[in-house]
């Protein structure tokens, strides 16, 4: 929602990046709901046996749940990378078990790259496209300015790039603080910084004004999906056995 008129409401940048086709995700389900059957056939069976629509339903609800456990892994992070990167000192013993190897590869990340935050968890705006989003960070690194984002997922994602290009061609930043909107700065690109238990990465991401036409084909896509397919479809002009009535024949 725009500060400065609370009336105008904008669709964000991660729900115009998921208008990109993602066949895969059928797969990837169809495999969450074959592996909690086979690792949990115990309970599984005798639900079948008491309960078969609960069945059904925790095992078509898999992947939801594996991708929530992500999820909020992930938005843990976040806080601890924010947090981190403001300088906060934060002890370990108040560090969760899971995130300790998260926070030491982010912590070695700072001391690596050295990189000098100008702007944390702001959002941006578009006026031109009416789009708004959240960026994670922008900062100069190797003397370049470049916004980041922090990813704990298992690879780096191809659609990061529709994301960073959103944010790197948005008109403005809204800070958070005072509210006040800040013209963009011109940006020198993007990148991920792949934070995983093993180890981390900082990962250049292509997001030029070539990937922000894309995001831009997607943002009509959302367009059409939430308002333009509503109206193509009119009511039958003529219509014919069983369903048909007789003031729908004689209307035709």
């Amino acid at each position: 929602m725009d500060p400065d008129d609370g009336r105008i409401k904008v669709p964000g940048v991660t729900s115009v990046v998921g208008m990109e086709p993602k066949p895969f995700l059928v797969f990837w389900a169809a495999k969450e709901a074959a592996n909690a059957a086979v690792e949990n056939w115990d309970v599984v069976s005798t639900l079948v046996e008491r309960d078969p629509a609960g069945a059904v339903d925790y095992l078509k609800n898999a992947h939801r749940r594996k991708s929530k456990a992500a999820s909020d892994l992930g938005s843990a992070c976040h806080d601890l990378f924010e947090r981190l990167a403001r300088g906060e000192t934060i002890h370990e013993r108040h560090i969760h078990v899971d995130l300790k190897p998260y926070a030491r590869h982010f912590r070695e990340f700072l001391d690596e790259v050295q990189p000098e935050f100008l702007h944390l968890e702001e959002t941006v705006w578009s006026d031109e496209h009416a789009v708004a989003g959240s960026f994670d960070a922008i900062a100069k690194v190797d003397g370049d300015l470049v916004v980041l984002d922090w990813k704990t997922s298992k690879s780096v994602y191809e659609s990061v790039a529709l994301q960073l290009s959103a944010y790197r061609y948005a008109d403005r930043i809204i800070l958070a603080e005072t509210g006040e909107s800040i013209p963009m700065p011109e940006l020198a690109g993007g990148a991920v910084l792949h934070v995983r238990p093993e180890g981390w990465s900082l990962v250049p991401v292509k997001c030029d004004r070539e990937v922000f036409d894309t995001f831009l084909a997607l943002r009509s896509v959302f367009e059409w999906d939430r308002d333009g397919k509503k109206s193509v479809v009119g009511k039958p002009i003529a219509q014919g056995g069983e369903r048909a009535t007789g003031t729908a024949r004689r209307a035709a």
